[in-house]
């Protein structure tokens, strides 16, 4: 049997799919700069982790427990649930996916706050819905009040991010609070806290955590991931928190054995005593960084929000791209998003100087920048 000629027809695809762009990672840093553009750690695996990865090597011709068990148990104990009560996926924008699959379908909404996550677009898309964006507040935080009035008939997700990524501004307890008293019980909500971990310092006491709503909520799933407090981007896995039959939902939509051996492995060795009082002193000195960076920007004039994360974002608007241009010829690769802003992720502390002086010389209504 012979293949049908060409006709010069294309495959037909779904067109909001054919439009929808791929994500796309930053550019690679030069050999002798600084990737401040993913919001990776900075700092290298812990040997200790480092060795069950190795060790986890020995058997990649076997495939992995498909539930992540022992991972999920050791989670569970933390948190005070039982192991069905955890979702273990590649990475919480996995998860993200796979929530967003179980609940909504073409002809539904999700709502998120608008600038966040620039994965949830996407998301949505491949899910068939429709996104709902509520502009952030002046302050770069969620607008929660009208996040809960864009609620309709229509609505089945709602994304909060916690703290924001890429503003890295929290939203409060309080906030939160208020703003699930007013979600219908039946509308899903997910609580992403990729960042929760770097939450340190002034006002830190007045953010909302998911720990404290576990077992408050029917319609709430909390998220949170390995990949940035405990170094693991590069294995990708994070987890969910909460009700066993929206879990299940989440289950059924996953792609089987997404999360590896070593993956598992890892995040497991990251929670023993030793090694996770190592991983968060350094979470500590990432903190401490991002606060010397924060105030240095805000004395040169930039109008820097308060970051609770493991980066800053520099609302350099209409000069954005230029700005970012600037920093990548001295060697500093960042994360712009033009005409709004560039996110600017802590990195090595040999950086730090370099990313601050530059900037003082772009501070907007400068010589060089004002009339631009």
């Amino acid at each position: 049997m012979t293949a049908p000629e060409p006709t010069g027809a294309r495959v037909r695809l779904r067109p909001e799919i054919a439009a929808l762009p791929p994500y796309r990672q930053g550019r690679p840093a030069p050999a002798d700069g600084y990737k401040l553009s993913s919001n990776e750690n900075p700092f290298a695996p812990l040997p200790s982790v480092a060795r069950v990865v190795a060790e986890a090597a020995n058997e990649i011709n076997r495939y992995p427990d498909a539930t992540a068990l022992a991972l999920r148990e050791r989670l569970a104990e933390r948190f005070g649930v039982t192991a069905d009560e955890v979702l273990v996926g590649a990475g919480s924008v996995a998860l993200l996916a796979q929530f967003i699959l179980a609940a909504a379908s073409p002809g539904d909404e999700v709502v998120y706050s608008w600038r966040s996550f620039e994965a949830y677009p996407g998301l949505v898309t491949v899910a068939g819905a429709t996104s709902v964006t509520v502009p952030n507040r002046a302050d770069h935080g969620h607008d929660l009040d009208a996040m809960a009035a864009a609620i309709t008939d229509r609505t089945r997700v709602i994304i909060v991010c916690s703290p924001n990524n890429p503003t890295g501004v929290v939203v409060t307890a309080a906030e939160f609070e208020a703003f699930m008293a007013r979600v219908p019980a039946d509308r899903l909500v997910l609580l992403d806290e990729a960042y929760i971990e770097f939450v340190q310092g002034a006002g830190a006491d007045l953010a909302v955590d998911g720990r404290t709503l576990i077992g408050r909520y029917p319609n709430l799933v909390v998220l949170r991931t390995f990949s940035k407090a405990y170094g693991l981007a590069g294995l990708r896995v994070g987890y969910a928190i909460g009700p066993v039959e929206l879990l299940d939902a989440a289950r059924a939509t996953a792609i089987p054995l997404g999360v590896t051996a070593a993956a598992a492995s890892a995040a497991i060795a990251s929670l023993e005593p030793a090694a996770e009082s190592e991983l968060l002193e350094r979470v500590a000195a990432i903190a401490e960084r991002r606060d010397r960076v924060h105030a240095a920007l805000a004395e040169q004039g930039w109008p820097v929000p308060r970051a609770h994360s493991n980066f800053v974002w520099l609302p350099a608007g209409e000069a954005t791209t230029e700005v970012a241009e600037r920093l990548f010829d001295a060697g500093l690769v960042t994360r712009p998003f033009a005409g709004d802003g560039i996110r600017i992720s802590v990195g090595e502390e040999e950086s730090v100087q370099i990313l601050l002086t530059i900037l003082s010389e772009l501070v907007p209504g400068s010589q060089e920048t004002g009339s631009r």
